[in-house]
This record gives C-alpha cells, sequence and structure tokens, in this order.
C-alpha cells in the first residue's frame, strides 16, 4: 500500500506513477482471442462445443446447450424468502430509476418551414454476459438486463459459463425473475463471438453488454463495430474522501469492498487527517484477517492501495479528476462542494452513510461503471445503450426553395457536382 503526502517534494512524481499505473493483466490475450473470434466465426457450434470441453469441463450435448426455463423459476421458488425480497427490491429499485432514463422524440417544424426531428428505438436483441467463475454476481445481471427490458428490447439473450456444467442458483432465479427466457451454457471469448456472428443455434445480436474476464472483455474489444458494446471494463476501483470524523473501520470497510473483488482492483483513501490515515490502515488490516476474500484483498490492498494526506479535501478535487473513479465516496458531513467540484467520475456516493456498496445492489443507479480513469469521457450503463436515435427532415417546396441555393454553394465548394445538382434540379 503506497501513503503518499500532497506536501511532500516528491508527491508529484509519485502521483503520476500512481495514475498511470496499469492494472490491466499482463498477458497479452489479443493474438489468443482473435484465434478463438475466427474460429466462432467459421465453426459456430462445433468450436463452441470444443472450447466448452476444454474449458469448462462437459459436454453441451450431454448436459445441455440452454437451461431449461424451469431450473430457473425453481431455482427462484427455492430462494430463502428473506433474500428473495432482496432480489424484489433490487429490481424494483433498479428498474424505477432506470424509466427515468427513457428519451423523448422530437418532432417539430423550424421557421424555415422544414420538418426536423429524432426519434428513439430499441435494437432488436441484445446479449447479456453473465460471469460463471470467480464471479457469479445476480446483482449483475439485474443491472445489465434491466436498462435492456425498460428500453424495451424484444430478445435478451444471456450466456455463462458453467464449469462442469453446474449454474449458480442465484443467476438463475435473477434471470426468471426479470423474465430471461434465451439461457445458453457456454462462456469466454467464444461466447461473445457467439452473440456477435451468430452460429447454428445462437441467433446474433446486436449490442453485448456485460462484466467478464480478461478474454471476455478484449473479444467485446475486438468485436466493437460488429456490435456494440457498453464498455470495456477494467478492474474495479473505489476512491473514498473522508475526514477524520469517520469511523475508521467504516472506511476500512469500503475500501475493502473493492479490494475483494479481485488482485488488480485498486482502493484509494484521501483524507486530511493523518491519525485518521493510521487508524484506517491499521483497520484494514485487521479486517482482512476477517475476510473469507481475505487473500484476494489483501493482494489487491498490497499492490494497488494508496492512502493520501492533503492539506484540504477540497484541495483533492483536481487530484481525483486525473484519477477518475469509477466508484467515489464522498464521506464527510457536507459532501456538496466536493460533488460540485469534481468532474470526473462513475458514480458518486454522497455522506457518511453511503457506501459504495449500496449502489452496487439496490440504490438504484447503474453499478456498471467506466473504470482505468474513462470516466473522463464515458458514463455507466442506461437505458441509452440499448437504444439508437434516428434523425429525420422534411422540407416542403418552399423551405427547399430557401434553402437549396446555399446547399448548391457549398457542394460546388467541395468539388461534390452530384450533390449539387441533385438540389439544383428541385429549385
Amino acid at each position: 500500500m503506497v501513503r503518499l503526502d500532497a506536501a511532500a517534494p516528491d508527491f508529484a512524481a509519485r502521483f503520476d506513477a500512481l495514475v498511470n499505473a496499469r492494472r490491466e493483466a499482463d498477458a497479452d490475450v489479443s493474438r489468443d482471442v482473435a484465434a478463438i473470434l475466427t474460429r466462432v466465426k467459421s465453426e459456430g457450434d462445433a468450436a463452441l462445443a470444443d472450447y466448452t470441453r476444454r474449458f469448462d469441463g462437459h459436454d453441451l450435448d450431454a448436459s445441455g446447450w440452454r437451461i431449461d426455463l424451469a431450473d430457473c423459476r425453481a431455482a427462484l421458488d427455492a430462494l430463502d424468502p428473506k433474500l428473495r425480497g432482496a432480489l424484489e427490491l433490487a429490481a424494483e429499485r433498479i428498474t424505477a430509476y432506470h424509466e427515468k432514463q427513457r428519451p423523448a422524440d422530437r418532432d417539430e417544424v423550424d421557421a424555415t418551414g422544414v420538418r426536423l426531428g429524432a426519434r428513439w428505438r430499441p435494437v432488436e436483441a441484445a446479449g447479456l454476459y453473465v460471469p460463471g467463475g470467480r464471479a457469479a454476481y445476480p446483482s449483475s445481471l439485474l443491472m445489465n438486463a434491466i436498462p435492456a427490458k425498460v428500453a424495451g428490447v424484444e430478445r435478451l439473450a444471456m450466456v455463462t459459463p458453467t464449469p462442469g456444467g453446474a449454474v449458480n442458483p442465484l443467476v438463475l432465479a435473477a434471470a426468471a425473475l426479470i423474465g430471461i427466457e434465451e439461457i445458453w451454457r457456454v462462456g469466454g471469448a467464444q461466447a461473445v463471438g457467439a452473440l456477435a456472428y451468430g452460429t447454428d443455434r445462437i441467433a446474433p445480436v446486436d449490442v453485448i453488454v456485460g462484466p467478464g474476464n480478461t478474454w471476455v472483455a478484449e473479444a467485446k474489444r475486438q468485436l466493437y463495430g460488429v456490435v456494440g458494446i457498453d464498455m470495456v471494463a477494467g478492474p474495479s476501483e473505489i476512491l473514498v474522501v473522508a475526514d477524520g470524523a469517520n469511523d475508521p473501520d467504516w472506511i476500512a470497510a469500503d475500501l475493502l469492498s473493492q479490494a475483494e473483488h479481485d488482485p488488480t482492483s485498486q482502493s484509494i483513501l484521501f483524507t486530511d487527517d493523518e491519525a485518521f490515515a493510521d487508524a484506517v490502515a491499521a483497520a484494514v488490516d485487521r479486517q482482512i484477517a476477517t475476510l473469507s476474500t481475505g487473500a484476494t484483498a489483501r493482494t489487491s490492498w498490497d499492490a494497488n492501495g494508496a492512502i493520501i494526506l492533503v492539506r484540504d479535501l477540497l484541495e483533492a478535487t483536481p487530484l481525483i479528476d486525473r484519477l477518475a473513479p469509477e466508484h467515489l465516496e464522498i464521506a464527510v458531513a457536507d459532501p456538496e462542494p466536493l460533488f460540485r467540484a469534481v468532474r470526473h467520475a462513475g458514480s458518486i456516493f454522497l455522506g457518511r452513510h453511503t457506501p459504495e456498496a449500496i449502489g452496487d445492489y439496490l440504490g438504484g443507479p447503474n453499478h456498471v461503471l467506466p473504470t482505468g480513469r474513462r470516466a473522463r469521457f464515458a458514463s455507466g450503463l442506461s437505458v441509452l445503450d440499448f437504444m439508437k436515435r434516428t434523425s429525420f427532415l422534411g422540407c416542403s417546396p418552399q423551405a427547399l426553395a430557401e434553402l437549396g441555393p446555399a446547399a448548391v454553394a457549398l457542394a460546388e465548394a467541395e468539388g461534390l457536382p452530384a450533390h449539387a445538382r441533385s438540389v439544383a434540379l428541385r429549385l
């Protein structure tokens, strides 16, 4: 874990190193993923069956290519009532939040008499990637599928790896809860390729969303343009701004909530109280020893964690913007000044009683967020990721007579005579 002091003479250089540190996997998987995608495109289902035998250890023809809807409903019915209630509450809140993201169509006539505007329509089909290895999270399924449902996507095709043929019952329950009817027992880069290109069994989709490992992320990156994607996601991040009035155990738990995700996750604390920084560091060490995910959290904290001492929390704003964190907690009595000042963050959690984990599950806003400083130019998953805008234009003879001469002049200036003629002939 790195300790930095903004007043130290070497702070700028050390902070630069923190900002520019590369935490993505070191292995160059681009060539392997390209080979997998090429094979899936040419061989289709045969490639999927072979990769599933090799990587997941089961035969799709024997275990079944699709997961039966009855299995999903049975998993939902078998849930502990308290857990089912929690899933239902999460689905309700996520739906309510995303329903307010639906864009409005625009249709108007301007002063020239030109009808112009735009209409929004959902994509026809979306693919949902649901991890089944280290991370099998029903919360991610809710966050990825509900915006698509709200957008009005007609077909949702879910793919999930099933090591040994087994699938997480919580994931099945979540699929039943939100009405996903097409679920395939395939995962990895090959599943992403199948969704993009289509096979004899799996029809292609228009957009692919959902978290995955390095191979899944690389497959989505390579296939962008063949299909739309949500984003190329990297390791999880949290940045907590906290003053000394906080309980250090609370803040330590917040930092570890991301460190336990993956050895490459990053947790950073900004504080203006050195004694509090020491107390949080000690609390992190104590709590790691109690976690079932302690080994992962320890690796993440030791390799990527940081505590940064600043003289004034508002002075941290430019530093926060340079990091552009996936998650930003502002754990102070009055978070508004910092909230207004920060420009770049995937999602912001306001006040001492808003841990990031609430956002992971049922706060309402989406937890699929830009990582790796991409919050400088990207946003979290939303209904708009499953929709596209089509503009339209309609000129009356009078409107064309008014606008046409300028269009002809511009077309001739650009050396495009056919453009000019297509307007001039109508004048």
